[in-house]
């Protein structure tokens, strides 16, 4: 009995079926069968076409979706049952990810809900707002009432594997042609669910101008569902109370954004405003504001003064919007003839203007160089250039600039040099006397550049023409290996000086001493004897929010009260709330997301676990254990692209599943011999350049002009000493 059944169902509308049992085919898994509802010749022909073990039944023209998804439920010998539209796609690595999930799960529980992406005719792979819903959840099974939030899901069988047994039981509700009601009834009947916070399915929206357009009975029928919905909710007040505002949110979307002729639209509201009367929990409150007023006139069945509201919202938003604009163009023109004045003062040779991550702070390789730069040649002054709410976290005494102001702008026009470990903006003009140093901040697993042309998700509408307008401006372009200056070269075609140099901010790996490592793991709370495990999951261009992809709490308690984890989530997911907040183990899990610098912590840790960020190119420079964690390796490959195949040229163990994870941390396979080979051939190839001195070979060659030939040498891999391990800074 296999443990998943992939039931694909429907017609080949607009000829994505291919593709979808292409990326099946691709990944063949011995745990899960494919079975092909297939209605109509086309999606016959086109499921026939691949290989012999789909299992394909052919369907008439005009069948159903309930009756498709029936006849191929009814065929599946699985255990659990994962619904596919034929429309839809399947991301690389999904069924196998939902296939050991599901496996984990114990019978108690009915339903898996997990993550997806939605594509367009017009955009690819666009992240759901499902994450944080999900992340809140955690991966423990729960009872519905126990997080009715879930039922703030977007309503797809698609984002849900349901048990066999459990369709089964229940397929005269669930079988339904409404795919949104059997999506939300599968949550209302089952026992238990469980969550599984990583996208396993591509919900394709087609173009609504190609379908046939909904007939009013279709669009009343949505406010018959949730009366039916939230009928079979009585003596549940959490799960009802969610699925009501879920239910006034849809049934006022559709009224508002929905092209509906004037008689069906004065019927959907009637129809709405005795279902939001009638179905109102007791002692529901409205929101405050706008919403409020909005639900208020829904309850009132006030169709006429809801028009008019609209109306009034309408106008308003233009005033704004038109204001707002005003005031943007003015100040634009303003703060346009302020920095092109300045650009008509002098450079200043003894300006240095130092700014990294998009104005975080100051940060990796710049402040590296900033740093050498004081001490080779103080009479360079260095400016930052920090955002508003970073100012504030800024080391006492740091000149700095706030973006949009006068004086940021002069710096940026009269400055004989300009660090960035990105770009600077589109604006900035490239003076023939001044220095662009480009420091990059990592070594380049994921495809860059110009490389991201062909993954749209992680493109996500990146204007490539702007890119190559900023780059033309790099003078120099800082690597830490020759990987790296190759990848560079391509993805960054233009006519900088690449500096072998290595990263600056590395130099630290090299330099630290025992009593360094001793206050920095003083500082982080981690008792003499304890081993730290730094947890630095890299950003997914197909997730909205960070969700760990470790049951953390479950890892905390396999590796004992000696055993610290450190977890740094990705600095684009920062400002938010931390999934954190709940998994914390009497201090055995410390959240340092918001800990600078990064690279104290990598001195601190024992051993690093990451999946694909580039930190673990920087640690390998420590000659300590790196375990990679890659349980979505093939979806990541395919939406982001790599350069080459980390599975196969990793820095040690590789654990797939976190039962892998954590047999490597019990066990000693984490510093075996197996791991050592391992790192010292990724050291040889991507630690290249790093030896302790990066920062003082360039500023010696880009602010001091002194020529590659008098800098100096790299020292190789093999004589280089890390700084001390935790273990050896104790004793």
């Amino acid at each position: 009995m296999p443990e998943l059944s992939i039931v694909v169902h429907g017609a080949n509308t607009q000829g994505h079926l291919n593709g979808l049992l292409d990326s099946l085919a691709a990944r063949p898994l011995p745990d899960a069968e494919v079975i092909v509802a297939a209605v109509g010749d086309w999606a016959r022909e086109t499921a026939e076409g691949h290989t012999p073990e789909t299992v394909v039944l052919p369907l008439p023209d005009g069948t159903g979706e309930a009756a498709a998804r029936a006849a191929g439920a009814a065929r599946a010998s699985g255990r659990w049952l994962h619904f596919v539209h034929a429309k839809d796609g399947l991301p690389a690595g999904a069924a196998r990810t939902v296939a050991e999930r599901a496996a984990e799960l114990p019978a108690s529980v009915d339903v898996l809900l997990f993550d997806h992406v939605t594509t367009t005719w017009r955009t690819s792979a666009r992240p759901s707002a499902d994450g944080p819903v999900l992340a809140r959840a955690g991966r423990a099974d729960l009872a519905l009432d126990e997080a009715p939030g879930l039922l703030n899901l977007t309503p797809l069988l698609g984002n849900r594997a349901l048990r066999t047994t459990f369709w089964r039981a229940h397929e005269h509700l669930l079988g339904r042609d409404d795919e949104p009601y059997a999506a939300h009834a599968a949550l209302l009947l089952a026992d238990r669910v469980a969550c599984l916070g990583q996208v396993a399915y591509d919900d394709r929206r087609l173009r609504p101008e190609s379908l046939p357009p909904p007939t009013p009975e279709q669009r009343y029928a949505l406010v018959d569902r949730y009366e039916d919905l939230l009928s079979r909710l009585q003596g549940r007040p959490a799960a009802h109370a969610v699925l009501y505002d879920v239910m006034v949110r849809d049934l006022l979307r559709v009224f508002t954004r929905e092209e509906l002729p004037d008689p069906v639209a004065r019927e959907f509201f009637h129809r709405a405003a005795r279902a939001a009367v009638r179905l109102r929990p007791p002692g529901h409150q409205r929101p405050a504001g706008l919403e409020g007023v909005r639900r208020a006139l829904l309850e009132e069945d006030a169709y006429t003064r809801y028009r008019a509201f609209q109306a009034a919202n309408r106008t308003r938003r233009a005033a704004k919007t038109a204001l707002r604009t005003h005031k943007r163009r003015l100040g634009a023109k303003v703060r346009d003839h302020q920095y092109r004045r300045a650009l008509d003062r002098p450079v200043d040779p003894r300006l240095a203007v130092f700014a990294a991550y998009w104005y975080r702070g100051v940060a990796c390789n710049p402040a590296a160089v900033a740093a050498k730069l004081a001490e080779l040649a103080p009479e360079i002054h260095p400016v930052w250039v920090v955002s508003k709410n970073n100012a504030p976290l800024l080391p006492p005494g740091t000149d700095h600039v706030i973006p949009g102001t006068r004086r940021y702008w002069e710096v940026l026009a009269t400055a004989k040099y300009l660090t960035n470990n990105v770009n600077f903006p589109d604006a900035v003009v490239k003076r023939p006397d001044a220095v662009h140093l480009q420091t990059h901040h990592g070594t380049p697993l994921k495809r860059m550049g110009l490389d991201q042309m062909r993954h749209p998700a992680a493109a996500k509408g990146m204007d490539f023409g702007a890119l190559l307008a900023r780059i033309d401006k790099w003078d120099y372009s800082v690597s830490a290996n020759s990987h790296s200056t190759r990848m560079w070269e391509r993805a960054y075609p233009t006519r900088h000086i690449s500096l072998d140099h290595g990263y600056p901010r590395n130099d630290v790996l090299y330099s630290a001493t025992a009593h360094d490592i001793r206050a920095i793991r003083a500082r982080l709370g981690i008792a003499p004897g304890t081993r730290a495990v730094l947890y630095a999951p890299t950003h997914r261009d197909y997730e909205t929010g960070w969700t760990p992809r470790l049951d953390l709490a479950a890892l905390a308690d396999r590796l004992g009260p000696h055993t610290v984890l450190l977890v740094r989530g990705h600095y684009f997911y920062g400002g938010g709330a931390s999934p954190l907040a709940g998994p914390r183990r009497a201090g055995r899990i410390l959240d340092v997301s918001s800990y600078d610098p990064v690279e104290e912590l990598c001195l601190a840790a024992d051993v690093l676990v990451t999946d694909y960020s580039s930190i673990m190119f920087d640690y390998a420079n420590l000659d300590r254990p790196i375990v990679v964690y890659a349980d979505d390796w093939e979806t990541y490959t395919t939406t982001r692209g790599v350069y080459f195949d980390l599975m196969s040229e990793a820095p040690g163990q590789v654990a797939r599943t976190q039962e892998e994870l954590t047999e490597l941390l019990t066990t000693g396979a984490w510093r075996d011999e197996a791991a050592a080979k391992a790192r010292a051939v990724f050291r040889r190839r991507f630690c290249e350049y790093d030896d302790g001195h990066a920062a003082e070979r360039v500023v010696r060659r880009v602010f001091l002009g002194e020529s590659e030939s008098a800098l100096p040498p790299v020292v190789p891999v093999e004589r280089r000493t890390p700084a001390p391990t935790p273990e050896e800074a104790a004793s």
